[in-house]
């Protein structure tokens, strides 16, 4: 399989995730409507799986397949990784999704689980067998040209094998309970969430994205941000997950978490100041680190006040929507621009509503959280599914044209 076709299977993977998006928007607003605060028609357990298992992870794995490797100074070692884990991962997000809506047959959850987590083992094992000589990422791939930023880039690769092992522990926890697995089996849905979409997806935001948006804005960021956030970002999690809604150490999860959140954000705002170029993906990224911090500043407040877990619906959009979901929005509009395409609607204002739509609907949502006001929760997540529907348009459009 040629460089080529890595690509190709890296394109469907973002296609997938799109839908993936587009179908959990569609599950929120339902469960919304059905209901603010019960499970309606939709149960969580299938939002999370859309948003996390589906949406997030797989726009992580499609770009994880092309930037990894080089960034190592290497090249997938296993070229067939991409094409056996599409379908492992693609199907087993959508049983996972299914598993737990009325008339579904039992055997969907579990299937789903599985494949899911044969999907994330194959992905784990062709990076890592890709990296074996280059575990920590020392050799950059780093041009003359741009030497000053290997001391940043060094650090940045030392935490994607954090990041493997994370996925390798959510993909365990999202199995076990179906299979009746020791060690993770107790964790549950919300404890396996943030192993994947703290764990995972956000660790691997911050370690990439110290490498591909300074390149993307032809700016630096402050360096000591990065010696903040990385370790922050890569410790958090587990704290999180293993100590979630009580105690100090889950208190001190959540503040590393906020910690590399904030950070990140910060870093990137100073990029974004520093850099002359003004691209709608840009702009997108910075709605998304805004997002973040809200979300994580939600947090704060229920894991030390003990009070007003009301809003952790409220808090996971604001994270996985927003800051995770509008960060991957803004690269992916950077990666394929829409203005390539020539069917309707195939530019950059299309682009911009669209991130700006995710973005107010996530705040109608808060504060309709905050004000106990159903009407504004129903407003925010019928904007949010708009936006996202003119994502998947605009990216589905570019990929059918090519």
């Amino acid at each position: 399989m040629s460089a080529g076709a890595v690509t190709r299977w890296a394109r469907r993977f973002v296609a997938a995730s799109a839908l993936f998006l587009v179908a959990w928007q569609v599950a929120a607003l339902a469960a919304t409507v059905s209901g603010i605060g019960s499970a309606g028609g939709v149960p969580r357990q299938t939002r999370v799986a859309l948003a996390v298992h589906g949406f997030v992870l797989h726009a992580v794995f499609g770009k994880a397949y092309s930037l990894v490797p080089s960034y190592f100074d290497r090249t997938l070692a296993v070229e067939r990784a991409p094409a056996v884990q599409f379908p492992l991962t693609a199907v087993g997000a959508v049983g996972l999704a299914a598993g737990p809506l009325p008339g579904v047959p039992d055997l969907a959850g579990p299937a789903g689980a599985v494949l899911w987590a044969a999907g994330a083992a194959v992905f784990v094992a062709a990076l890592a067998w890709t990296v074996r000589d280059n575990p920590t990422g020392r050799e950059t791939g780093t041009s003359d040209a741009n030497a000053e930023r290997r001391p940043v880039d060094r650090v940045a690769n030392a935490f994607v094998p954090v990041v493997l092992a994370y996925l390798l522990a959510g993909a365990y926890a999202t199995a076990a309970p179906h299979l009746g697995l020791p060690g993770f089996a107790s964790l549950g849905f919300a404890r396996t969430a943030h192993l994947l979409a703290a764990g995972t997806a956000a660790l691997l935001v911050f370690a990439v994205g110290f490498r591909l948006f300074p390149r993307f804005l032809v700016a630096s960021p402050p360096r000591a941000l990065v010696g903040v956030v990385l370790p922050a970002g890569a410790v958090g999690p587990a704290l999180l997950a293993s100590h979630l809604y009580g105690g100090a150490w889950f208190r001190a999860g959540a503040a590393l978490e906020a910690l590399a959140v904030l950070g990140f954000g910060a870093a990137y705002a100073v990029l974004f100041g520093r850099s002359e170029r003004r691209r709608v993906g840009f702009y997108a990224v910075l709605v998304g680190v805004a997002a973040g911090a809200l979300g994580v500043l939600v947090g704060l407040h229920f894991a030390f006040s003990g009070t007003g877990f009301e809003l952790v619906e409220a808090h996971f959009r604001l994270n996985v929507l927003g800051f995770l979901g509008l960060t991957v929005v803004g690269a992916t509009y950077q990666f394929y621009p829409p203005t390539v395409g020539t069917f309707p609607g195939a530019s950059d204002r299309t682009a911009l509503v669209s991130a700006a739509l995710v973005g107010v609907g996530l705040l109608g949502e808060l504060g309709g959280a905050l004000a106990a006001a159903d009407g504004a929760v129903v407003a925010g997540r019928a904007s949010a599914l708009v936006g996202a529907g003119l994502f998947a348009w605009l990216v589905l459009g570019v990929f059918a044209e090519r």
